[in-house]
């Protein structure tokens, strides 16, 4: 980050959510619940070497949610600001349009 205090700021935020684990009220919430969402369209956009978010979690997500579309990006990680991402991104935006 080019500024120090968003860092130290992005850093306290980030630290935060993971200590709360997302502040979801238990383990696999979202995977548990699935079916509270299953009727709404979904994209999965997973960065094959995202250390944050592991391929497993978006695999299990996936198992769960069959009628998501899973996309591996097979250059990223996390960043949003990777072009596999962005593209990815922009590729569920068009998609989402048209649902």
């Amino acid at each position: 980050f080019a500024e120090p205090e968003f860092a130290v700021a992005f850093a306290r935020i980030e630290c935060w959510y993971f200590v709360n684990g997302g502040f979801f009220p238990e383990e696999d919430w979202i995977i548990k619940n699935i079916g509270r969402i299953r009727h709404i369209p979904g994209w999965i956009a997973q960065g094959r070497f995202d250390m944050v978010t592991p391929m497993s979690g978006a695999w299990a997500l996936h198992r769960a949610w069959p009628e998501a579309k899973l996309e591996v990006i097979p250059d990223a990680g996390h960043a949003s600001s990777e072009p596999g991402i962005v593209d990815s991104l922009i590729r569920a935006t068009d998609w989402a349009a048209g649902v």
